[in-house]
C-alpha cells in the first residue's frame, strides 16, 4: 500500500480520536510504519523523536526487546480467558506485585482496558461502598477546577474541561468543583506551598458543608496533566488526605498518567507520604504495548462487598478484564523497573531535561517553566488560536513529536534518552517554537 493510498483510506475510513477531522484537509495525517527506541518512522522514510511517548504510554521505547520477548512468550501459553469465575498466573502475579508497590496498603486490584475506565470503576467502587454502608445519600463526587479523568459519562462527571463537558453535558451528573492548587496562581510574594494551603482551605470548606453527600474526591496527585501539565506542591495531597479521613470520604488518586515513575517516585502520591483510598492506573502500565487499566482499593472497601449477596458484589466487568497478554507486558515493565534502577537513572534524565531547555527557554517568550521527574512544560506567550496545530506541525518539520495543550508545550518522554538525544529534543522543541512564533 502506497503512503497516499493508507492516508486517503484512512481518511474515508477511520474516525481518529479527539481529531476535527476536516483539520486533516489542511494537516494531513502523519503514517507511521515502525517504531524503535525514542523514534517513530513514517511511511515516506522520516524519523521522528517521541517526546510525549505517544499520549504518555510508551515508558521503555518503540519494540522494547523485554516486553516483546515477554508477550511473545504469553502468546504461546494463554492469550485470553474471562475473568469471571477463572483466572491465571499473570493476573494474579501483577496483582500480587502492583500490590507489595503500595506496602499492601491497596491490596485488591480490579481490572478493565482503559483509563476513562478506571475512573468509573473507582466511581463506581466508592458510591457502592457506601450503598452497601447503608448510606445510599453519599453519591456525589468532588474533583479540582479544571480536571480532567476521562471521556466516559461517569467519568465525564468529574472532568471539568468544558470542550468535553459541554458537548455531553445532558449525559452527564456534574461533580462539584473545588480550586486547584495549580502553583501558577501564587500570588505575588507566595509560593507553590502557600498556594497548597489556600487550595486546601477551600477544600475543607466544601467538605465540612457538603460530605454527607460525598462519596469520594478525585485527584490528579501532583501534575493535572491534560489541564495543561499543571503542578502543585505535595502538601496538598497531605491536607486532601487528612481531610478525607476526617469527614468520612474516598480519596481517588489517579496515577493514569502520572504513575509509574513520571513524577520521579514510582507512585506520585508517594511525594506526598500518603495512600489513596482508590488508585487509578493505566497508559504506561503495560509500557505503551496493549491496552489495560486497574483500580487499587484497601481492605476496607474491598471487603464492604464480600457478601452472600449477588446485589452486594461490585457489578462492573467487560469482556477483557484482566488479558492475559496485556498483565505480561505489565509484568515486563515491573521487572525492568527492578533491574534497570529506572528511578534511580531518571533523576539523571531529569537533569539533563533541565539543563538543555533552561538556558534555551530563558531567550525565548515563555512563562511558567516548570519539572516534576520526567515532566517538563512551559507556557508560551501571545500564542494564537492555532498555535497547538502549528506548533505540531512545526514539529515534525524538526524530527520531533510534540503535541502542545492549548499554549503548554510539555515533554514527557520514554525513560530512554541519554544526554545528547536531551539536547537534540530542546534543540528541536525550539526550532520548532521559533518557527511556530515567527
Amino acid at each position: 500500500m502506497t503512503q497516499e493510498d493508507l492516508l486517503r483510506r484512512s481518511m474515508a475510513a477511520v474516525w481518529h480520536p479527539c481529531t476535527q477531522m476536516k483539520r486533516h484537509e489542511r494537516f494531513p495525517l502523519l503514517a507511521i510504519r515502525r517504531g524503535e527506541g525514542l523514534w517513530l518512522e513514517s511511511t515516506d522514510g522520516r524519523r521522528f523523536m517521541d517526546a510525549v511517548s505517544s499520549w504518555w504510554t510508551n515508558l521503555f521505547g518503540h519494540c522494547n526487546p523485554d516486553i516483546n520477548a515477554a508477550i511473545t512468550d504469553q502468546l504461546g501459553q494463554l492469550e485470553h480467558a474471562m475473568l469471571a469465575g477463572f483466572t491465571h498466573a499473570p493476573v494474579v502475579e501483577l496483582s500480587e506485585r502492583l500490590s507489595a508497590l503500595t506496602g499492601h496498603a491497596l491490596g485488591h486490584a480490579f481490572y478493565a482496558s482503559d483509563g476513562a475506565s478506571a475512573t468509573e470503576i473507582a466511581l463506581k467502587m466508592s458510591q457502592h461502598f457506601w450503598r452497601n454502608l447503608g448510606r445510599p445519600e453519599k453519591n456525589r463526587y468532588l474533583c479540582l477546577e479544571d480536571a480532567y479523568h476521562g471521556e466516559t459519562v461517569g467519568a465525564l462527571a468529574v472532568t471539568d474541561v468544558s470542550i468535553f463537558r459541554d458537548a455531553y453535558a445532558p449525559l452527564v451528573r456534574p461533580a462539584r468543583t473545588v480550586p486547584s492548587p495549580d502553583a501558577r496562581r501564587a500570588e505575588p510574594g507566595e509560593s507553590a506551598l502557600d498556594v497548597a494551603v489556600r487550595a486546601a482551605a477551600a477544600l475543607e470548606a466544601t467538605l465540612e458543608a457538603h460530605h454527607t453527600e460525598i462519596a469520594a474526591f478525585i485527584v490528579e496527585p501532583l501534575v493535572q496533566g491534560a489541564a495543561g501539565m499543571v503542578m502543585h506542591d505535595p502538601e496538598y495531597l497531605r491536607r486532601a488526605r487528612g481531610l478525607c479521613d476526617r469527614y468520612e470520604v474516598h480519596l481517588i488518586a489517579d496515577e493514569i498518567a502520572v504513575g509509574f515513575g513520571r513524577t520521579g517516585s514510582f507512585f506520585a502520591h508517594e511525594q506526598a507520604g500518603i495512600r489513596p483510598d482508590l488508585l487509578c492506573l493505566s497508559k504506561g502500565i503495560t509500557g505503551g504495548y496493549l491496552p489495560l487499566s486497574c483500580v487499587l482499593c484497601t481492605d476496607t472497601i474491598y471487603q464492604a462487598f464480600y457478601d452472600d449477596r449477588l446485589a452486594r458484589a461490585f457489578l462492573h466487568s467487560h469482556s477483557y478484564t484482566g488479558n492475559a497478554l496485556a498483565c505480561r507486558a505489565a509484568l515486563a515493565v515491573l521487572d525492568l523497573f527492578a533491574r534497570d534502577q529506572v528511578l534511580e537513572r531518571n533523576r539523571d534524565r531529569a537533569r539533563w531535561l533541565d539543563e538543555a531547555f533552561a538556558p534555551r527557554l530563558a531567550e525565548r517568550p515563555v512563562t511558567a517553566v516548570r519539572q516534576r521527574g520526567m515532566i517538563l512544560a512551559f507556557d508560551v506567550l501571545d500564542a494564537p488560536d492555532d498555535f497547538a496545530q502549528q506548533m505540531f506541525a512545526r514539529g515534525l518539520d524538526e524530527q520531533i513529536l510534540v503535541r502542545p495543550i492549548g499554549n503548554t508545550v510539555y515533554l514527557m518522554p520514554p525513560y530512554i534518552f541519554d544526554r545528547a538525544q536531551a539536547e537534540a529534543m530542546a534543540q528541536a522543541t525550539c526550532r520548532a517554537l521559533d518557527r511556530t512564533k515567527a
